[in-house]
């Protein structure tokens, strides 16, 4: 292990820029090819049920930039920072394999099913493909998974610009940029390059101009906010995301939210390039066998749940069938917004994993241990004892001691590189307040996106028993389900009840993503794809396996033995309603494999059934 532990982070950048370009050189193009076919002659639903609302044709380089921030939310951030608990080996493979092997082949899949099912849902998909009833429990469960999630992305965004004025100001300035953006893209012809050179240059403008009128007391006591404003103000900006335009708010915002995004990734890359920092956190700890203050129990299975996003994410299962389908105008595009987006995002989550075992183990430990029980931990783990920490704490002008979640030590270990870099030892402050509004940019991309697949969920379910809601132009459905949506999340939020049951993300999003793998290998058993299936097949049942023993474990050594009931019980719902899901598509796959017949469907391809678009 001597060798491992000797390995620098310029090594892992290199390293996982050559797997991650291979992985799309040959694998993404396999999947795009062999197994799905992709044919440039196809209308999508975009062309085909263009309503200048939802079902918007985009170009590919804008629609890369929404999916990749609607999928690339607080997950790639904070789970490989957690993730560094077990040492930087376990998570630095997952996300490299989990990501070309699985992740990307997740997106991509599901993005396919959603398009030659009219840019319809997960659950709408798996109700077409296996039977009603499995669709109905898909539903539910993908529902119930997806005002968790909002409910938990919003008290994380919450937390980072809760007393962060700067960031505040930003990220309420990226909103009139990007309906600027999107209406000189809607109404001028070959825009594209305009609206993204001026969206940029204002962008800028906004940081600097922001960290500067942050200096002024009175416009910082200004954007200030209690956290109950911002809680009401997400909540609204939720529900404007959802009524609005495609084209007006959401996907000009996400399309300026990458900006910020992949350019912070980037001159975080170039920082460690320039500085080569040593990785602090040894390949391995002593905590691999569980008993973490961070993450208590063992790296297997937990590693797999506690990475999420950042190698494979049941919610990315839900923006691939919500909003990205609707939009795409070539089915051949489906590789560079699908596969590419979740490689980026794997890159991402190694960036953030990098960050924060450039910390000494000590400061990292220090930041992630409850402070109550601080003492105890480090009179169990001598070694362990903080070095750095006070120094950081003081420069920044911050208490950095006992800040658990993973966004603060990001956002230290951020800053930490960057002021290593000659001349920015005066400037850690400012580094850790941008790390701060960069992490809440990233995680408000995912609100609005999810926002908007929330409604149309509502509308799918409703509208099986009031057909006018099926009607996705018809305003008043539009404005009812967003409401009823946007409150069921935002009413957790406020009353901060759901911070309690953040825990059940991992699990939850985890078995989504098997869900999604699931029911894609149906529907490629059924369009004749034979044992190119099997690159579905494998991860799919892969994910659900590790998914329910890591849930296991949770209600059965976490849960039960703290008293927490309400955790397990939820735990063990959700679990339950996608183990319904699974033995109907298991069984529907029985049924497909024995059967013989050939149909043509609408895409003139030969199909073992036919089953309604």
């Amino acid at each position: 292990m001597n060798f491992l532990d000797n390995v620098s982070a310029l090594t892992l950048v290199f390293v996982a820029l050559l797997l991650l370009a291979i992985g799309y050189r040959f694998y993404g193009i396999f999947i795009a090819h062999k197994v799905l076919r992709l044919n440039a002659r196809n209308t999508t639903p975009a062309y085909e049920f263009a309503d200048g609302q939802d079902y918007v044709a985009t170009n590919k380089n804008v629609l890369f930039g929404h999916h990749f921030a609607a999928i690339a939310a607080a997950g790639p951030l904070v789970g490989p920072v957690l993730a560094a608990q077990f040492g930087y080996l376990p998570g630095t493979l997952w996300i490299l394999i989990g990501c070309v092997l699985g992740g990307g082949v997740h997106d991509m899949l599901v993005l396919f099913a959603s398009i030659r099912h009219k840019g319809e849902s997960l659950a709408s998909i798996a109700a077409k493909e296996i039977g009603q009833t499995t669709g109905l429990v898909a539903g539910v469960a993908i529902l119930f998974i997806l005002i968790l999630t909002l409910a938990g992305l919003s008290l994380a965004c919450i937390s980072a610009m809760h007393e962060a004025p700067w960031s505040l100001f930003t990220v309420i300035m990226t909103m009139p940029i990007a309906i600027l953006m999107g209406l000189i893209m809607r109404y001028r012809k070959d825009s594209v390059l305009l609206a993204s050179v001026l969206g940029g240059v204002l962008l800028v403008v906004g940081i600097i101009g922001g960290h500067s009128l942050m200096e002024v007391d009175y416009i910082s006591n200004l954007f200030n906010w209690k956290v109950s404003t911002i809680s009401i103000a997400i909540a609204v900006y939720g529900f404007l995301a959802s009524v609005l335009p495609m084209w007006l708010l959401l996907v000009p915002r996400d399309y300026l939210s990458t900006y910020l995004k992949i350019g912070t990734i980037l001159m975080l890359a170039v920082g460690i390039i320039f500085v080569n920092p040593s990785m602090e956190m040894p390949a391995l700890t002593s905590f691999i066998n569980g008993g973490g203050p961070v993450i208590g129990g063992p790296v297997l299975p937990f590693i797999f749940i506690v990475i999420a996003c950042g190698a494979i994410s049941g919610f990315h299962a839900i923006i691939a069938t919500g909003t990205t389908p609707k939009m795409i105008g070539n089915e051949k595009d489906i590789l560079f917004v699908g596969y590419g987006a979740m490689l980026v995002e794997g890159f991402v989550a190694l960036m953030a994993l990098i960050a924060a075992c450039t910390l000494v183990p000590g400061d990292y430990f220090a930041i992630n241990t409850p402070t109550h029980l601080y003492n105890d931990f480090l009179a169990a783990n001598p070694s362990l004892a903080m070095v750095d920490l006070p120094y950081f704490s003081e420069k920044i002008g911050v208490d950095l001691q006992g800040r658990t979640g993973g966004a603060v030590s990001l956002a230290v270990g951020m800053a930490h590189i960057f002021n290593s870099i000659p001349f920015m030892d005066q400037l850690m402050a400012y580094w850790y307040n941008f790390a701060i509004m960069f992490e809440a940019v990233f995680i408000l991309t995912a609100i609005d996106a999810g926002t908007r697949v929330g409604r149309y969920f509502l509308q799918e379910m409703i509208g099986g028993f009031i057909p006018q809601f099926q009607n996705k132009s018809w305003i008043p459905g539009i404005v009812l389900c967003s409401f009823l949506f946007t409150f069921s999340w935002g009413y957790l939020v406020f009353t901060g009840n759901v911070s309690s049951i953040w825990p059940l993300f991992g699990i939850s999003n985890q078995l989504l993503a098997a869900c999604g793998l699931i029911v894609c290998t149906t529907m490629l058993i059924r369009i004749n794809r034979g044992k190119y299936a099997l690159c579905a097949a494998i991860p799919g049942v892969f994910m659900a396996v590790i998914t329910f023993w890591a849930g296991y474990l949770q209600v059965v050594d976490i849960y039960l033995p703290a008293g927490d009931y309400l955790l397990a019980s939820l735990a063990v719902l959700a679990m339950l309603l996608m183990f319904i899901v699974f033995i109907g598509a298991f069984k529907k796959w029985r049924q497909l494999l024995r059967k013989n017949e050939s149909y043509v469907d609408y895409y003139g391809e030969a199909v073992k059934e036919l089953v309604e678009r």
